[in-house]
């Protein structure tokens, strides 16, 4: 019989590289407006999938769409819009 060893040591052994950057989290940072807006209209989306169809869901899930689009909008026209490649000048 074999005896299981874990490999913790091989998984854990670059843990040091993995960790994000500055940058990276930086980039993070800027997004969340947007993630936490997508969450919001998922929520709203799996909440109406739960029972019938009403016009409460309805005016929820717009709006949580339309606090998505002015997140998105946001972010593309904040400051950081300046620093993205492709932009114009």
């Amino acid at each position: 019989m074999n005896p299981i060893v874990t490999v913790q040591d091989a998984v854990t052994a670059f843990a040091d590289w993995i960790e994000p950057t500055d940058t990276e989290l930086d980039a993070i940072e800027l997004e969340s407006p947007v993630i936490a807006a997508e969450v919001d209209l998922l929520d709203a989306q799996i909440t109406a999938m739960d029972r019938p169809a009403n016009e409460l869901d309805a005016r929820r899930i717009r709006r949580a769409r339309n606090r998505v689009l002015a997140a998105r909008r946001d972010l593309a026209n904040g400051p950081a819009a300046a620093m993205l490649p492709g932009g114009a000048a």
